[in-house]
């Protein structure tokens, strides 16, 4: 069962899910070759709103992509797309090797250890994140990159999650191969 998600600005009543399925029509009319200004026609909007839309959207140029996520049921599967793709940067944890990571440790060490994580982070334009809700906004407030969110559903995840590897191979594909079409330009 769904409900429309409506959050009240003001007087006014915004329904949330209506805004993104006009967003998803209008880009998907811009991905089929039609001009911002035809898209614009058709939605009776400016042709500046399209032109925003994709700035918003768009996934700036940039070769060093890496991927975190925890916890992973299939982390050798995804690892080995990772690999194949030649990312450098590939952190994918069981929920038992998180809890691994944090166990048997100092405060000060385990916390030390988050930030120099973080520093390397902070050197790729672009993160794919395979985790819950909650670190998903914990990155985008600390990263000042490109994050891919693939959602294991809301905070606290407990258990293993099994990550559809056809569709996490396509996204890693459509970030990398993106940039290299760009370099050929």
């Amino acid at each position: 069962m769904h409900f429309e998600k409506i959050v009240r600005i003001g007087e006014k009543l915004v329904s949330v899910d209506r805004a993104q399925r006009l967003l998803e029509r209008v880009l998907k009319l811009r991905a089929e070759g039609l001009s911002q200004q035809e898209v614009a026609r058709r939605f009776a909007i400016d042709r500046s709103f399209v032109s925003r839309l994709e700035t918003i959207g768009e996934v700036r140029k940039g070769k060093r992509v890496a991927v975190v996520g925890f916890p992973v049921a299939n982390r050798g599967e995804l690892e080995a797309i990772c690999h194949d793709l030649g990312l450098e940067f590939t952190l994918l944890m069981t929920n038992r090797e998180r809890w691994g990571m944090v166990s048997g440790k100092e405060a000060l060490d385990f916390f030390n250890e988050i930030l120099e994580l973080i520093t390397r982070l902070r050197d790729y334009e672009i993160l794919v994140m395979a985790t819950s809700e909650r670190w998903y906004r914990l990155a985008e407030a600390l990263l000042d990159c490109q994050i891919f969110f693939v959602s294991l559903g809301s905070t606290p995840v407990q258990q293993d999650c099994l990550v559809d590897p056809v569709r996490f191979r396509l996204l890693l594909e459509q970030v990398v191969n993106g940039f290299d079409r760009e370099e050929r330009d």
